[in-house]
């Protein structure tokens, strides 16, 4: 095609491939990292320019023209670019889809990077008003007028303004209508960084966090490092050190976080101990707002950027550092449409950057214990609390001899009499919300089942409802049997229905319940882990979110309510998860000058797992778990792929898989084991049938030539257009 200049677009669809487009009528030739408008069908889309082409398999007169270009400068750089390239790759997952991902959504809307905002703001008339007298007749205009006033000349944007007093417009037009309030627009360009605070002194560092320091800053280039401490050994005294050392020498620093109910402790004592304000990333904020701090992760004036999941896509000018925290949680593993690992993608980022990253945890997962056994990452130790801190004591309390009381058992009841009267917070954890696993009728024994899954419907007592967590299905509480009439009760115990039995065994005291249906409204999670942390609780019910780095200084008891649930689960990660919860709750209880108890009850107290976690630790259930994994050949000692179909019929949702089956036999070549198709573990859910289709292999490098050439047959598959499916490379849930 000679001289034709050809622009490779990345585009939010579900195809895996670029689009080629010519540059505008204008000449404008965009940069690779710019973002574009694209006649897309009949449509118009925003898409990514990836690459640069002199040719095209298309013939020219096909190839349609950029409608406009959206920036004249890159918003992505070349290394930004390269791990989207590779995530899409790697989790052969469209590049398009990836790309929107990876920015934040105002400007995959096609907002400019500093847009316009709409901005209220006092008149000059309203500085010299009585606002004393305007409060005594209109208190909510007085109230509105003093936010304006007290903001400046630039005034608030419209956003903001909204989260401070959501009830602003009404107030707004009584005061526009006296010329007392005006409205305009003001492009977002970000202040000059704060000066840098002075930083509060942290305590001294002990032997064991010393050696981990000197490992990790001895290290030149990419190395991977595991931070292997026990709760409350002090890993975050660790990453401070390090924080500042990168910061000092200034480079920027990547946080990453499972959660964002993690963020608020993590953030203070960031902001104290260093003295700068983190530029934080999570779900919880406005679109505006991570925009902002996006911007400042790109052009380097957020030094350190704290996030969750997708924050590991940020760009930054000059990296110098990235942090796991928890890195054996699976909440960095997305769990829909672009199936991506945030603690691997942030590994990967780092060896391309020649950076270290750090990833610790009380309980690290089996792939980064063997990855440091094979010599590939440093294996850092922080076997001992800090400070006087001990670790707590474990008791098994057997159920099958030992009263139960709506999950109570008698020897927990005692103790977290006997701990509250010692001035101690006890914490109760339960990993399952509502009032009651199920409903289920006195006289014929049917239970209460969603009608859209295969999933039974939970108890919510406050509002006398019944709810599915798999769909959100809900109907109001069943007085009465549907089959027989008799009437129902609950079964079981929820997070719900331990917070009524504790409040009535304990009513002088405070009980506070912390999961999700608790903490839905924004702030609310923060507000309540605060309270809990001044001991303005003195019992704390809750789920795994109570067991996720918080630090609770009174506390000092832990009881663990259902136990068992892990025991037998048909998932190969099952001891290793619940290792993980148990250690990971247990490390609430005793965590500054007390030691703490934890009681675990079971009905099943022979069972080996308890001898082997209470003798071994966390270590020894490892241990035991990697050799059972490697006689069984499950990760990490073999890769895993696994292909998830979901359809108003079952036979559809088998007949696509067949279909890859069918594929794969072709490309595999004897190279990987295939499982399947069959149905998920709940095979319908939200009213859609699913089933799935397991690939296996020694090989990765096999695994994924045969997903790369896998993907593009069933985009093209006419059984493909009857289905939802996915591929889901390392996945974390077989379900």
């Amino acid at each position: 095609m000679g001289k034709l200049s050809v622009l490779k677009v990345a585009i939010n669809v579900p195809l895996s491939r670029l689009f080629d487009y010519l540059p505008p009528d204008d000449g404008c030739r965009p940069p690779p990292g710019a973002r574009v408008r694209v006649p897309f069908g009949k449509q118009r889309q925003v898409g990514l320019v990836i690459a640069h082409a002199a040719d095209s398999a298309l013939p020219r007169n096909r190839i349609r023209r950029v409608l406009d270009v959206l920036d004249n400068a890159p918003l992505l750089r070349e290394e930004d670019l390269w791990l989207l390239r590779f995530a899409s790759d790697y989790y052969h997952h469209p590049v398009g889809e990836v790309a929107a991902a990876a920015i934040p959504a105002l400007l995959r809307q096609g907002r400019p990077i500093n847009p316009l905002l709409r901005h209220v703001g006092a008149s000059d008339a309203a500085r010299v008003l009585d606002i004393e007298a305007l409060a005594k007749k209109a208190p909510r205009q007085a109230e509105l007028l003093t936010l304006l006033l007290d903001a400046g000349g630039n005034g608030i944007d419209v956003d903001s303004l909204t989260e401070q007093m959501p009830a602003w417009r009404r107030s707004f037009r009584a005061l526009a209508g006296k010329g007392l309030v005006t409205e305009f627009e003001m492009r977002a360009d970000d202040p000059e960084p704060p000066p840098r605070g002075a930083a509060a002194a942290g305590p001294k560092l002990n032997a064991d966090q010393q050696a981990a320091v000197i490992e990790i800053r001895a290290a030149t280039g990419f190395h991977a490092n595991i931070l292997d401490g026990v709760t409350g050994s002090g890993k975050t005294e660790v990453y401070l050190h390090l924080i500042g050392e990168a910061i000092a020498a200034g480079r920027q620093v990547l946080v990453l976080v499972p959660e964002i109910g993690l963020t608020p402790q993590l953030v203070t004592r960031l902001r104290t101990r260093l003295g700068i304000e983190p530029a934080l990333l999570h779900s919880g904020l406005s679109d505006l707002e991570r925009l902002r701090s996006w911007r400042q992760a790109r052009n380097g004036d957020a030094k350190l950027v704290v996030g969750t999941r997708s924050a590991v896509f940020t760009p930054m000018q000059d990296a110098g550092l990235i942090i796991v925290d928890e890195e054996h949680d699976h909440s960095f593993k997305q769990q829909e449409g672009f199936r991506y690992s945030a603690r691997d993608l942030a590994i990967v980022r780092a060896k391309h950057l020649d950076i270290p990253i750090v990833l610790g945890s009380a309980t690290p997962t089996l792939e980064m214990l063997h990855h440091c056994a094979a010599g590939n990452y440093s294996h850092l130790s922080l076997p001992r609390r800090a400070g006087a801190a001990r670790p707590p004591e474990l008791r098994i309390v057997d159920l099958g001899k030992t009263a139960s009381a709506e999950g109570l058992s008698e020897p927990l009841a005692a103790a977290i009499s006997e701990h509250l009267a010692d001035s101690g917070q006890a914490l109760i954890y339960l990993n399952r919300r509502g009032f009651a696993p199920t409903l289920i009728c006195s006289g014929c024994g049917h239970v209460a089942e969603c009608p859209r899954c295969d999933s039974r419907m939970t108890v919510h007592a406050k509002d006398r409802r019944l709810r599915c967590h798999h769909c959100g299905n809900a109907r109001p509480l069943d007085e009465h049997c549907g089959e027989c009439g008799a009437a129902m009760r609950p079964l079981g115990e929820g997070t719900q229905r331990l917070e009524d039995v504790l409040v009535r065994r304990y009513p002088d005291r405070r009980v506070m319940r912390i999961d999700s249906d608790s903490t839905q409204r924004k702030g609310a999670m923060g507000e309540a882990l605060q309270r809990a942390t001044r001991g303005e609780a003195d019992i704390l019910v809750g789920t795994q979110m109570l067991s996720k780095g918080h630090h609770f200084p009174k506390l000092t008891l832990v009881g663990i309510v259902n136990a068992d649930q892990g025991l037998f689960g048909t998932d190969f990660r099952s001891a290793e998860r619940l290792a993980q919860s148990i250690i990971q709750v247990a490390g609430r209880a005793g965590r500054e000058s007390r030691i703490g108890e934890v009681i675990i009850q079971t009905a099943f107290p022979a069972h080996p797992f308890w001898q082997r976690l209470i003798e071994g630790g966390y270590a020894g259930v490892a241990q035991d778990a990697l050799e059972e994994r490697r006689l069984a050949n499950w990760p990490p000692f073999s890769r895993l792929a696994l292909l998830r179909s979901a359809a108003t019929r079952r036979s559809d949702a088998h007949a696509f898989l067949d279909v890859a089956a069918g594929f794969v036999a072709g490309l595999a070549h004897g190279r990987l084991r295939v499982l399947g198709p069959v149905d998920a573990p709940m095979a319908r859910r939200a009213g859609r049938y699913r089933a799935q289709l397991l690939l296996q292999s020694t090989d990765r490098r096999a695994l994924h030539e045969v997903l790369r050439e896998l993907r593009p047959m069933l985009e093209a598959d006419p059984a493909a257009r009857k289905v939802r499916w996915s591929i889901d490379v390392d996945p974390v849930e077989l379900f």
